[in-house]
């Protein structure tokens, strides 16, 4: 499926799990304040108060769905159009809210690749649900923004697009692996041709971050440990053992290529993957940080976007994030 359209057919089918209209607005500065779930350690807890916190006086937030924290409930179009999916608790929001920066924009949208960085985005797929178009996301950079996250490439290398095709609903040997699906000439790996391939995207991008904000510290945020890459759960997330295994490593590469990328595009890699370790797909309900097919959750209860962070997992993000920027 394209990725442009991935995000409004998830939002679309987990909707109808809903037995009540949702909330016409949802009350943002609320959330932002609200503690944590009882299983998430507050930020407090993470970056202790007594730590030094840098100045920063305008934030801008770029990045996917995974940035984004896309939700179906809580969505918050505040900074973007409601087929963004921004959730009010996503770790851009937290960020900006604990360092008390006096201009904020999140540009965050579910479904972009790089190269929404500098052309709109069309979100307007689902009626009544998903609408809007998000203007190019650099276009919320100035001379004088000194604080920038981006966090993107998934969509470039087509990650929802294999992990969706990998869903079996036949176990081995039954079913043939999809990674089969992946083998080039040579053996090569088809997928890790694409995320070596991304990495100019990559840089543009950063190089494009420091040509209009010049002062700006620029933080990279990876990808959290979603899927494992040394176990499966056949069949509770039903994609092979072995390909879940795959899948896993395919996200350590992006994870790395994006670090590589950080460190010669002049920028910080923030490490979320590392943390994340052992909350993946196939961890029980409130260790789960990341969520797998079904469509419901208990942080925050009710639907969920599959495959995508919960609230726990933008609790991390966020935590990690400002223990980077006050190492």
């Amino acid at each position: 499926m394209n990725p442009r359209l991935l995000l409004p057919a998830l939002l679309a089918a987990t909707t109808t799990l809903l037995t009540a209209p949702a909330p016409a607005t949802a009350a943002t500065t609320t959330l932002l304040t609200a503690p944590a779930p009882a299983t998430a350690a507050p930020l407090s807890a993470l970056i202790p108060l007594s730590t030094p916190t840098p100045h920063f006086h305008e934030y801008v937030a770029l990045g996917d769905s995974w940035s984004a924290d896309v939700t179906v409930l809580g969505i918050d179009h505040t900074y973007a159009p409601s087929g963004c999916a921004q959730s009010t608790w996503n770790y851009p929001k937290q960020v900006a809210a604990r360092l008390g920066v006096r201009t904020f924009r999140d540009a965050t949208c579910g479904g972009a690749t790089t190269v929404e960085m500098t052309a709109p985005q069309n979100v307007g797929h689902v009626p009544l649900l998903a609408q809007g178009v998000n203007p190019a996301q650099f276009d919320r950079l100035t001379p004088t923004t000194d604080l920038v996250t981006v966090g993107i490439g998934g969509n470039d290398v087509g990650l929802a697009d294999t992990a969706l095709g990998c869903l079996n609903p036949l176990p081995a040997p039954l079913a043939a692996p999809c990674r089969s699906r992946f083998a080039g000439p040579g053996g090569k790996d088809l997928m890790s041709r694409r995320i070596a391939a991304a990495k100019s995207r990559l840089s543009g991008v950063l190089t494009g971050i420091h040509q209009r904000s010049p002062r700006a510290t620029v933080l990279v945020v990876d990808y959290l440990a979603g899927v494992a890459d040394d176990h499966g759960c056949y069949p509770l997330v039903p994609i092979l053992d072995e390909d879940l295994v795959w899948f896993g490593a395919r996200l350590r590469e992006l994870n790395g290529m994006l670090a590589s990328a950080a460190r010669e595009g002049g920028a910080t890699f923030v490490d979320t993957y590392r943390g994340s370790v052992g909350h993946d797909v196939c961890a029980p309900d409130g260790t789960r940080w990341v969520e797998g097919l079904a469509p419901l959750s208990s942080h925050p209860v009710g639907p969920a976007v599959p495959f995508h962070p919960n609230r726990l997992g933008a609790d991390h993000q966020a935590a990690t994030v400002l223990e980077t920027l006050g190492s």
